[in-house]
């Protein structure tokens, strides 16, 4: 690894040599960028590349109080655990098309004025005022790799000895790309260990410190702002594994990939957990609905059941999301990623159109540019409602410079062949499944276009 960095050095400093102190931003531009990251923070932020501060905004619907009317009876029963991404079918004729506006200048909107209710909660469970998972083993993560690193600490706790190299080839084949998602972590443990793991959304405190208090170490989704000399960095998603807690003190203490110094350390480095408030907690984990992902023996399914309770059914733990967000809108209305968690959850009841206008809403609100590198309602919601210029608009956003997300080219295709553009679909197809050969909608979307066309 050593090597690998002085050769990258070397490389620089030979071809700024030949060129222009004004060409080195395009030069570290045309770089990886899991090699400029090893290079001096004032260095990286001149390969820094372009982007816009928030994803585009778009055109609020008028009746959008109608549309996010919390009268959902009727459909809460359409709920299905992960739903799968549509697959090509052949182009409809559909008319009016919505466009994208965004330069316009959001009107204001209101929820629905009747006070939501919170979702019922279990029977309290006298716990541990205190617990801490010990025997994990620290990693710190290689370029853009915390999932597989925070996976591969969990799995220490085991005694799993599954290094992030090893999983990320598994679930990233490709290095520069930006994401695994929660359920790819799942599928792993499940089809690779001898472990059982459970991925929910809708988690809260009192879930999170059951789990810990019968040895369950559990992996949440965080929204993470760098400080101090990386705040050029931004905004961007990130795993943590919780392995302690502590009443008293209002606290978890988790273990980080990332090394928050700024610093690679070297084999003398001396690993301390990293503590998080109460506080803290919530309202950076809220930002990814709460979502955790508890790792367990088998013989302990029935305990993680009992902790999950309800939630243990997709139909229950959506209903239950769904309240959630409502009441925390109704206190916080100017919160997008609330508005986001909202259509992520009409999304899964199959009420497209609510969620179509949720994620216009959180659009309009500012989302931040990195917003789609984890998470792909606004391209499940506007394909299902025929917005399919949406749809392209921000896949080309979010691959701008960076061609690292197979499920911004999957969804991009789909919206390609709705439209008629067969071609480049094939192409973009081809392009998600070259990135990442297990992303297993791609190829199959890929295989029954190829059969049409045949």
């Amino acid at each position: 690894m050593r090597r690998r960095w002085l050769l990258v050095v070397l490389l620089i400093a030979i071809l700024a040599g030949a060129t222009s102190l004004w060409q080195l931003p395009s030069l570290l531009t045309a770089i990886p960028s899991r090699y400029v990251a090893r290079l001096p923070a004032p260095i990286q932020t001149l390969g820094a590349r372009e982007h816009i501060e928030v994803l585009p905004t778009a055109a609020i619907s008028s009746d959008i109080d109608q549309i996010l009317a919390p009268d959902l009876e009727d459909s809460s029963s359409q709920a299905t655990t992960n739903p799968v991404p549509p697959t090509p079918t052949p182009p409809p004729t559909i008319g009016g098309r919505a466009t994208v506006e965004t330069e316009n200048t959001p009107t204001a909107t209101t929820i629905p004025s009747a006070t939501p209710t919170a979702p019922p909660t279990s029977t309290p469970v006298a716990l541990p005022s205190a617990q801490h998972l010990a025997g994990v083993e620290h990693r710190i993560q290689t370029w853009n790799n915390c999932g597989p690193a925070t996976l591969s600490m969990a799995l220490s706790y085991f005694d799993l000895p599954h290094t992030q190299e090893q999983i990320a080839a598994v679930m990233k084949p490709d290095p520069e790309d930006r994401n695994v998602t929660p359920e790819e972590m799942e599928l792993y443990v499940t089809e690779n260990t001898g472990l059982s793991a459970l991925n929910r959304t809708n988690g809260n405190l009192q879930t999170l410190r059951h789990l810990l208090s019968e040895n369950i170490p559990v992996i949440i989704e965080y929204g993470l702002e760098p400080e101090n000399e990386y705040r050029w960095l931004e905004w961007m998603g990130h795993y943590l594994l919780v392995v302690a807690y502590d009443d008293e003190k209002q606290s978890v203490w988790v273990y980080d990939s990332w090394p928050r110094t700024g610093e690679i350390p070297d084999e003398n480095f001396v690993f301390e957990e990293l503590e998080i408030s109460y506080e803290e907690l919530d309202r950076n984990w809220r930002q990814f609905n709460r979502n955790y992902i508890a790792l367990f023996e088998p013989f302990q399914a029935e305990v993680v059941a009992k902790i999950v309770g309800e939630d243990m059914d997709d139909t229950v733990m959506w209903r239950n999301a769904l309240q959630t967000v409502q009441l925390e809108l109704y206190q916080e209305e100017d919160n997008a990623f609330l508005w986001f968690n909202l259509g992520t959850v009409f999304n899964a009841m199959g009420e497209y159109e609510r969620a179509a206008a949720a994620f216009d809403q959180a659009r309009s609100i500012g989302l931040p540019w990195r917003m789609l590198w984890y998470q792909f309602g606004p391209y499940e919601a506007y394909y299902q409602t025929a917005r399919y210029d949406d749809v392209i608009l921000l896949a080309d956003v979010t691959l701008k410079d960076r061609p690292y997300f197979e499920e911004s080219y999957y969804y991009k295709a789909l919206a390609q062949i709705e439209l008629g553009d067969v071609e480049q679909a094939r192409e973009n197809l081809q392009r998600a499944v070259d990135f990442n050969p297990n992303f297993m909608p791609a190829s199959t979307a890929l295989e029954e276009l190829e059969l049409a066309s045949n």
